[in-house]
């Protein structure tokens, strides 16, 4: 991009940004009696047993201060010993109170480039209930034991008071596990064990780069990043956990899962005949999840590949379960490959807290809370809802930006690869800013051409593309 557009000043941008939020009415603001009951909250005593001489760390997005996981991983023979602590976000907002309320309204916490949109009070998401480093907090603590493959052979869940010791970015976390690390060098041994549990489960995942809006000292752009290794290790412990938090609502019949049907054979077939014109044909009995597991990032064809995978990937909903006992494809998560729950970002997802306090429960032999049991009735509509409002203003705040850098290059010819096409016209992944645009063209998928910028519009996020 031109070095002009590198620039933090950028007036119309922050406007537009600013529209999009105010039309899908994400509030930063909370009402006065919700800031009042939260910051009462934050001064309650913490409860629990004493578990501050558990080594425990974090690991998060540069700059992360809503922190919901803290980790400790520990050597048990030939497996391990995780201890995963959840801020316990249940002890903090009161059943029924102007805190809950909001929360039920807002659903989940939104991010936008320029802001963030909270489901709680910062006095509570970035400082009392936020799992910070050094500092005592409350939290809910899972134990897993797990043996020499990786999976699980006993779990149990306790209210405790723990002291995280550091709070590492994804990029520090790898640079320590390439330096041999013996922390977190079990997170990648636990990681990658719970990784072939996974194949053959037969779950699935795009694992797909993300297009990310950065806003620093240099101005406003979009990079396409690629996880990291230890991301991928640390999200295979909080998939863990949200297993183990489905099979103990499934054994009480009660809580709330994250489900995905599987897809159907006509979705299958059109994803296999997709594969074959892109010349990467895919073997008759492989699983799709193998499939994309071994396909090589670095390559063009993949791009395309992902993109038509998307399709695979639908249906994600919510489900309460109200003591029948539903049917094994009713329950399942089909990336996963198994039944699931989120459970390990309550600071940011109303589902998790809900959840959570239906597994302390069940884990510890109570009766889970009448106001859970209730709440839970209301669950998948809100995430349904407050779902919808985080894609929109994830595309269309990505949008804007991309209009806002390519407003400076009306007439530029730009390398764009087709990844999709899409009746007379294709979707193209541009490779600088990283977006995916519609054009006119009749060239196939995976194959690289030029396009020419006829128009942008940063006001409405709107970009026109003539093939070159």
């Amino acid at each position: 991009m031109r070095q002009q557009r590198l620039r933090a000043d950028a007036p119309e941008l922050t406007a537009a940004l600013a529209a999009i939020r105010a039309d899908l009415g994400a509030d930063e603001a909370f009402p006065p009696e919700v800031e009042a009951e939260a910051a009462r909250a934050a001064q309650r005593p913490l409860e629990g047993v004493d578990r501050t001489d558990v080594p425990f760390l974090t690991i998060d997005p540069a700059g992360s201060t809503d922190l919901d996981q803290a980790l400790s991983i520990e050597a048990d023979g030939d497996g391990h010993v995780v201890r995963y602590a959840i801020a316990d976000v249940p002890a903090f907002v009161e059943p029924g109170g102007a805190v809950d309320a909001e929360a039920r309204r807002r659903g989940q916490t939104l991010y936008a480039p320029d802001a963030r949109v909270p489901l709680h009070p910062t006095v509570l998401s970035e400082d009392a209930a936020s799992l910070l480093p050094n500092v005592e907090r409350q939290a809910l603590v899972w134990t897993f034991v797990l043996d020499a493959a990786g999976a699980v052979r006993d779990t149990s869940l306790e209210r405790a008071r723990i002291r995280s010791r550091e709070q590492l970015s994804y990029p520090e976390a790898q640079v320590r596990v390439d330096a041999g690390d013996a922390h977190l060098g079990m997170l990648r041994t636990v990681g990658e064990r719970r990784i072939v549990l996974e194949a053959a489960r037969e779950g699935a995942s795009l694992d797909a780069p993300d297009e990310e809006v950065v806003h620093d000292e240099h101005g406003w752009r979009i990079e396409r990043r690629a996880p990291l290794p230890v991301e991928q290790w640390n999200a295979q412990i909080s998939l863990m956990t949200g297993m183990e938090a489905a099979r103990l609502q499934l054994a009480a019949g009660e809580g709330v899962l994250r489900t995905m049907p599987r897809p159907s054979t006509s979705a299958i077939g059109d994803f296999r005949r997709a594969t074959e014109a892109l010349g990467v044909p895919w073997a008759e009995g492989e699983h799709y999840g193998a499939f994309l597991r071994r396909l090589d990032r670095a390559e063009p064809t993949t791009v395309a590949i992902l993109a038509a995978a998307r399709r695979l990937f639908r249906g994600a909903d919510y489900l309460v379960l109200d003591g029948r006992t539903p049917g094994a494809d009713a329950v399942v998560q089909a990336a996963i490959g198994a039944p699931y729950a989120h459970t390990t970002a309550p600071l940011r997802r109303l589902v998790d807290r809900i959840v959570l306090a239906h597994c302390e429960a069940i884990a510890n032999g109570r009766d889970v809370p009448s106001w859970a049991r209730e709440a839970a009735q209301g669950v998948p509509e809100a995430m349904r809802s407050s779902g919808s409002r985080a894609s929109q203003l994830e595309r269309e705040s990505l949008q804007a930006v991309a209009a806002w850098i390519l407003s400076d290059r009306i007439g530029d010819e730009l390398d764009a690869l087709v990844v999709e096409r899409r009746d007379d016209e294709a979707v193209v992944q541009l490779v600088d800013p990283p977006v995916e645009v519609r054009v006119v063209t009749a060239a196939e998928p995976a194959t690289r051409i030029r396009v020419r910028v006829r128009a942008a519009s940063v006001a409405d996020g709107t970009i026109a593309l003539d093939e070159a």
